[in-house]
Formats: C-alpha cells, structure tokens, sequence
C-alpha cells in the first residue's frame, strides 16, 4: 500500500520509553523526543520537514502564538488533514515532491538511476564510471523502503548540490547550513514549534507538485513571492524527479534536467552574508571540520556587521522570548567541494543574546584571527608552505575553545584570553620547532629563535601587529608599539 506522509506512522522516533513510528502530528505528544534516522543528515532534514508541515497547516499567526500554543495532537491532526492528498508518496496521482510528469525509462531516454542517488554523499554518475569513488561511495543503497526513500528525497530537494547539466542546486545551494533553536523545554513539539515562521494556513495548492511542472530551461528563475509566502522554502523542487516502485519498495530514481532555478529566496532556518556593504544576501554553507568559536559570529551569535545575518528563525525567537537562558542552536550542514561532499557537521551551541557578550565575543574572535595567522607565518621556517601548517594554524583554534567558551561567558577577561592565547600558540610552536632545533645549521637555528621572539613581542603588544590585537582587546598601550 503507497505510503501516505500525512495519515501513516512513518517516521521513526526517540521516546522516553524506547524507539517508535509516529505521524507527523504525535510530535506534540509528550514523550516524543527527536527522529531517529539513521543518518544525522536525514534527521536534520526530518526537523525542517516538520517545521515546514506546521507552517503549512497550524503556523503562528500571532507573536503571542508562540508562547500560548500548547501541544495539541488531535489539533495538529485536523489541521494536517486536508494535506493528505498532496503527500502520496507513489501511486497515480500527485506525488511528494515528484514532478507532475509522468516520464518514463523508454527508448533509452530517461536513465533509471540507483536510489542510491537520493544521498548527498553517494557517488554519482562519472565518479562511479571513473572508478573514483574512494571518499563517497556507490551502490550502498539499491532498494530502500518507502519512509527511508521519502526522507532522502526531502533531503535532496532541500539541499541539492550541483549535479551535472540542467540539474539546480537547492535554493540555498548546494549542502546549505541549517541552525535551528533548540529551547530549554525537553520535546520534539518544543523544538519544532520553536522555529515555525509567522504565517498563515494554506492548502495544498500552495505545493509546487500541485502545479504544472516549473522548469528553467533557458536560466529562468523562480523568486519568492511578493505575499511573502514560505512554503516553497521548505518544500521547493529544483530536482525533476520520479521513484520507481517494484512492490513496497523502491528501486530507482527517474531524474530530468532543469526543474526550479531558485533566485532571491532568505530561507528562515539558514543564516546570510554579503560579500560586500549592501551586496546580495547569500545563504551561508559550513566549513569541514570541527564548528568552533571562529564561526560563532552571524551564525549561533549576531554578528554587529551588516554582511552576516542570523537565521531569520534564531533572530525571531531572540526577539520574542525574554530570557533566552538554556536554549542553544542545532548547527548542522553538508560541507562540500563543489559537486564533492567533505564533511557533515553537526554541532550544538550556545545561543549568544546579551548585548555585552556579543560585543566580547567580536573582539575575542577579531584577536584570535590575529593571532592564527601570526602563528602560522611564525612557523615557515619550520614547515614550510603547505598543509601541515595550515593544520597546526587550526590546531590554535581547537586548543583555544575550551578556554573562549569558558572566558566569553564573563565580563573583564581581555586580558586573561590574550594569556590564554600566548600559552596556546608558544605550545604548538614549541611542540613544532623544538625537534629541529637539535639538527639545524646555525643560521635555521636563528631564524626559528627570531620567529619565536617576533610572537613573543606580538602578544606584548609591539609592532603593527601587536597593537591591533591590544587595540581590538581594549588593552592598547601606546608606549608599547615599536
């Protein structure tokens, strides 16, 4: 029997209890706690899939909403309800998030693809005739269950990266940064209503499925609209896609080229930048590696620069909650190369809203971006170029956050962070530097001695350098700058 999205319990859960399938609306009954995919990148995906059905069908239409609305199954039930036609996931009518044609696998001119191609971090096409595939893998998934396909669908249409010809990124590109507010109140009903944007009921008709194939042949764009309407944000289509069933299962993938080529669009759970003062906003992506202190800034904590933009969802709940204590941000996100998935990051952060501690936070970080970089040109004569010091520059990062986190949370600490920063710094210089010493020639001996020594003097303050980062810490001593 096909899986219908709305009506079925399809959706695998941590409970109090144990481990369950619901529906979407037993996400306000109170013992359910998180998806349990898995795969983090799919019960990330789940998260804003859920967000997406409440703003759909119960959204908050007023502030007030937000703190009044209890958990309500058998209201989010109703409400979902008149949903259910549009979210079959087979079968001969509309299908979710599957384009309206009808295309088949004839003559040879729809390639009925592995369902294996619904995962981020699958080979694709050419990697896989090329014998590539050594980070990401093919063929690890050649049938899937209805539930586990529907949710690899959602995840590729909402995160689609570059995939050849004609195939459009997401409309936030490809493995977008999602933040989500996760409030102090133990729940998934909590979690998800946390981050519901301001709106208002809609019908199914508001689905791009529901319509005529939107297709961008030519480069033609879709742009939000001007009612300020969101649905397409959590259920666009930049993918032309079709399943293939054999049974209760699924077995392939049809795809054609240029469904939706999203233009304009602020997603509301993935914060922004500008290149440049009064730029194009574009929709933020992680780094690969650790999310540490060094990307706080625009993303878990507002940034006091117009080029970054918190998500549209964090600025929301700061704004309406009076105290924001305990709640922290779901930082998660595919890093890619392009085409190539690096890392998936997933991390939980603390929710920085004090006026002053933002302040501290900039000039803590602004510091520690002086002094990374100091250290890594410091280090040359010891490594070279290349990317063993490039590791030892983010080395300084990931051995200074347990003291920045530790530090930013408190008022007067300048000083005690530049301490924290010099012991940091002349440890991994040491650690590096040291070995060599014992084979040197006497000339590289001195060079490495002099390095050390200009570090020495940047953290007392001498030299251009020193003064900015006394200067950004508030502890500038003008008798100091050489």
């Amino acid at each position: 029997m096909p899986l219908n999205l709305i009506t079925d319990p399809w959706i695998p859960v941590r409970c109090t209890d144990g481990r369950r399938l619901i529906r979407p609306d037993q996400i306000a009954e109170p013992d359910v706690l998180f998806p349990d995919w898995p795969r983090a990148d799919l019960n990330i995906a789940c998260l804003e899939l859920l967000i997406g059905l409440v703003y759909l069908a119960d959204p908050v239409e007023e502030v007030e909403d937000w703190a009044e609305r209890s958990p309500d199954p058998d209201r989010l039930r109703a409400a979902l309800e008149p949903l259910t036609p549009a979210f079959d996931l087979g079968g001969d009518g509309p299908r979710f998030l599957q384009d309206q044609e009808r295309f088949e696998a004839a003559n040879g001119k729809v390639e009925i693809n592995s369902p294996d191609m619904l995962f981020i971090d699958s080979a694709g096409g050419n990697t896989a005739r090329n014998n590539a595939d050594l980070m990401v893998r093919r063929g690890r998934y050649p049938r899937l269950d209805p539930a586990l396909a529907a949710m690899a669908l959602f995840t590729l249409q909402s995160q689609a990266p570059a995939g050849g010809a004609g195939n459009r990124t997401s409309m936030r590109g490809g493995g977008p940064m999602v933040t989500l507010v996760q409030p102090p109140m133990p729940g998934l009903w909590h979690l998800i209503w946390a981050n519901v944007p301001l709106g208002c009921p809609q019908g199914h008709d508001a689905l791009p499925w529901m319509a005529p194939t939107r297709r961008s042949e030519g480069g033609a764009a879709t742009y939000p609209p001007e009612d300020g309407n969101l649905a397409e944000a959590f259920f666009g289509m930049p993918r032309r896609l079709r399943l293939v069933f054999e049974g209760d299962q699924v077995t392939g993938v049809l795809q054609k080229p240029y469904g939706a080529n999203y233009a304009g669009w602020e997603h509301p759970l993935t914060p922004h930048y500008r290149m440049k003062e009064g730029g194009e906003l574009l929709p933020q992506h992680p780094r690969a590696g650790a999310f540490g202190y060094r990307n706080w800034l625009g993303i878990n904590a507002a940034s006091q620069s117009d080029l970054r933009r918190q998500a549209a969802a964090l600025t929301g709940y700061r704004d309406r909650v009076v105290s924001t204590g305990g709640a922290r941000v779901i930082v998660a996100g595919w890093a890619m190369d392009n085409m190539k998935p690096r890392d998936f990051i997933l991390s939980l952060e603390p929710l920085i809203t004090d006026g002053d501690a933002l302040d501290r936070i900039q000039r803590m970080v602004a510091a520690a971006e002086i002094c990374a970089p100091a250290l890594r040109q410091s280090l040359k004569p010891v490594m070279g170029e290349g990317t063993a010091l490039d590791a030892l520059r983010e080395e300084f990062f990931l051995r200074t956050q347990g003291p920045f986190e530790a530090l930013s949370a408190r008022p007067g600490t300048a000083a005690r962070w530049l301490a924290e920063m010099r012991q940091v710094a002349l440890r991994i210089f040491d650690d590096a530097a040291l070995p060599r010493l014992a084979s040197a020639r006497i000339p590289e001996v001195e060079h490495i001695l002099r390095e050390r020594n200009l570090l020495l003097r940047m953290f007392a303050g001498n030299g251009k350098v020193g003064a900015r980062l006394h200067a950004e810490l508030g502890l500038m001593d003008e008798e100091k700058v050489a």
